[in-house]
């Protein structure tokens, strides 16, 4: 499913129109980013949990052979929470 898809299936359910389902799924994301640029936690409880985690560099193997170094970053990372992983495996 991409966004536009996302956005018609709310539109659908919430009886929307697509233009605001659209401006909040923009929103939504917006914030969720910001947020965890900022090294917030967001947490939306039976969803998950968005967060922003350490990986460290180092040394890593070349699909081609080799090494690579690869420099210490910040990623984005989620945690389904458990009723997103109980729908998922039901």
């Amino acid at each position: 499913m991409n966004k536009s898809q996302l956005v018609d299936a709310i539109a659908a359910k919430t009886g929307q129109s697509k233009a605001a389902v659209a401006a909040v799924v923009n929103a939504t994301t917006e914030v969720v980013q910001d947020a965890v640029a900022k090294g917030d936690k967001v947490t939306v409880p039976g969803f998950g949990v968005f967060e922003r985690r350490f990986r460290e560099g180092g040394e890593r193997r070349s699909p081609q052979g080799g090494t690579v170094h690869v420099a210490s970053k910040h990623v984005p990372a989620f945690k389904p929470g458990r009723a997103f992983k109980d729908t998922v495996s039901a």
